[in-house]
């Protein structure tokens, strides 16, 4: 299980996920479906996301299939950006 802020076009999203990775193919393909082509991810620490999103969280758990699934935290870039300090990220994985 994965947790991560994907910077799009349109902003930020926050997004779980089953992929091992922000760059595996798959995944990239599955956002690439979505219409996003382009993006910057950084990895969060799935228990602090756990924290801040309380039961809106396991809401979205419960509805994340066992592999190769990805779900929308939070779609309200502004409250994705403020959600987390810069130090809380992991590098970023830039995809274009």
């Amino acid at each position: 299980m994965k947790a991560g802020i994907v910077f799009t076009g349109t902003g930020p999203i926050l997004i779980l996920t089953t992929y091992g990775s922000f760059a595996d193919p798959k995944f990239v393909e599955k956002l690439a479906r979505k219409g996003i082509v382009k993006f910057i991810a950084h990895e969060l620490d799935v228990e602090l996301v756990r924290k801040r999103y309380g039961q809106h969280f396991q809401v979205i758990m419960d509805d994340l299939k066992q592999d190769e699934d990805l779900r929308v935290l939070d779609y309200n870039g502004h409250h994705v950006f403020y959600n987390f300090s810069f130090k809380e990220m992991g590098p970023a994985i830039l995809h274009e």
